[in-house]
């Protein structure tokens, strides 16, 4: 005897739930973290302390001067950015331009973004933050002040560390509180570039799955997402049409 059309499609449609129910379970899961938890929180930004501005009265160098001391040493092809900043209380210059790899002629066609901190009341160019200064500045920027656990420090990362795709290298300095912060400082840049707490680190994993990038968590169009999710609309249509073949309208 020959199967009906309903069997093949509750048939289908089971096999297709259990299928997608457990991505479908970690969807809903991250749905409701995300919604019910403060986005602020999560990025720290009830962890992070302003101090105080630097003073009016400040006596500056031009930012010239701090350039012209970068060129006696690195061949400057163009400027991405120059920024006043605080460091430890102290005027600097950030200093992002383009050098060239070296003095040959293919070697011309190669540059670097490359980063220096040059005083602000000299000029002179000084080295990337030290150890030390680099937990001073995770100090100073940190509402609170619990002990220091741990110091790394970071030359490279993968697409699943916390601190991916952030400017290297930089100290992570992790922070003995609650929530177990790291508090990133780039070393050659000069400042904190992210703080990242348990709440991020559910936050991003929950992302993962959300997404089902594997790889680097982000990335929203991969082929296993576009798979599920048309996989999943399947699932759903059978369901419908599950519906239909069994009601007693479609019978008659």
């Amino acid at each position: 005897m020959a199967k009906s059309n309903h069997y093949y499609i509750r048939k289908s449609h089971r096999y297709l739930g259990v299928l997608l129910g457990i991505q479908f379970l970690c969807w809903t899961i991250g749905g409701l973290y995300f919604s019910w938890t403060n986005i602020h929180e999560i990025h720290g930004d009830n962890q992070r302390r302003q101090p105080p501005l630097l003073s009016g009265a400040i006596q500056l160098v031009s930012p010239t001067a701090a350039l012209d001391s970068i060129k006696k040493i690195h061949g400057v092809d163009s400027l991405v950015s120059i920024q006043l900043i605080d460091i430890l209380g102290k005027p600097f210059y950030q200093i992002r331009c383009m050098e060239s790899m070296g003095s040959s002629h293919h070697a011309k066609d190669k540059s670097m973004l490359m980063n220096h901190l040059a005083d602000a009341s000299s000029g002179s160019v000084r080295p990337p933050l030290t150890k030390a200064e680099a937990i001073l500045v995770a100090q100073r920027y940190f509402n609170g002040s619990p002990e220091v656990k741990q110091v790394d420090y970071l030359l490279n990362t993968n697409g699943h560390h916390e601190y991916r795709e952030n400017p290297l290298p930089a100290y992570a300095v992790t922070f003995d509180d609650q929530t177990n912060t790291t508090v990133y400082v780039a070393s050659e840049l000069g400042i904190v570039q992210k703080f990242r707490n348990n709440g991020w680190r559910v936050f991003d994993f929950l992302w993962m799955l959300h997404t089902m990038d594997y790889k680097g968590r982000d990335y929203l169009a991969n082929m296993l997402l576009r798979t599920f999710s048309i996989v999943g609309l399947i699932t759903i249509l059978s369901g419908f049409a599950l519906f239909f073949v069994s009601s007693k309208w479609f019978r008659k």
